[in-house]
């Protein structure tokens, strides 16, 4: 994770130097707000992956003379086709359109969507891909 610290340190810094030239030049204080709250949370990505990177084995990417099979075998786990989030969204789509036509139309979005929520929350533990 060293690499991805670097990538976002540098962007951090690329951010804290764009922002007081951004500021110079267009005088706007929501686009230097913007860049400046950039540069702060690209700075807290930095700090939590280099806080990390000090702390976990290095990875094969990490490893300057690695080898290709160094990074074989299991990469993780990868679920399979979910048909919730589609049912997470159709939900949400209730909800916003609710705040248009009446609140009414909004409560069935908030059930309906929980409903979809817990579904893609509990899909694991029960049905084809139960573990």
């Amino acid at each position: 994770m060293k690499a991805e610290a670097w990538v976002f340190g540098l962007n951090s810094i690329f951010f804290a130097l764009v922002a007081p030239a951004y500021w110079f030049f267009s005088e706007d204080p929501t686009g230097t707000s913007a860049l400046v709250m950039t540069a702060g949370l690209t700075l807290l990505v930095t700090f939590y992956l280099g806080f990390h990177a000090n702390r976990m084995d290095p990875r094969p990417e990490d490893i300057s003379d690695a080898e290709v099979v160094d990074g074989a075998g299991e990469l993780g786990f990868f679920p399979p086709y979910s048909w919730w989030p589609l049912w997470c969204a159709l939900a949400l789509v209730v909800c916003v359109l609710g705040t248009v036509f009446g609140w009414w139309l909004f409560l069935i979005g908030v059930g309906a969507g929980s409903i979809a929520l817990i579904g893609w929350v509990f899909e694991f533990y029960r049905g084809e891909h139960a573990h």
